[in-house]
């Protein structure tokens, strides 16, 4: 069975930083590209960073690129996002997938980030 969870979120000013993690599990984790998505309140689920966990690729959306670096240890099974110079636009649940952007084969459970101003 697959499973992807999430953990890492919480209350934070703006300015400050959070790291994520996406433990996975129930598959073959260096096959597959891990990606990163957030849904605010009122708008839809956006992917927003991607790592390939079989060459270390990784791409980022505008909004977030320079700020939040995504990584993974494959050691562990493990993405993690790390997340800077947090905004109170970054406010949103944070889900990890198998797959990136367009392409999901397989959703996480949430974690909930708060930036306040």
């Amino acid at each position: 069975e697959v499973q992807l969870q999430a953990s890492g979120g919480g209350l934070v000013q703006a300015g400050g930083s959070l790291r994520l993690s996406c433990a996975a599990s129930g598959f073959t984790f260096d096959d597959y590209a891990i990606g990163w998505f957030r849904q605010a309140p009122g708008k839809e689920r956006e992917g927003i960073s991607c790592i390939s966990s079989s060459d270390g690729r990784t791409s980022y959306v505008e909004s977030v690129k320079g700020r939040f670096t995504i990584s993974s240890d494959n050691a562990k099974n493990t993405v993690y996002l790390q997340m800077n110079s947090l905004k109170p636009e970054d406010t949103a649940v944070y889900y990890c997938a198998v797959g990136c952007y367009f392409t999901v084969a397989y959703w996480g459970q949430g974690t909930q980030v708060t930036v306040s101003s």
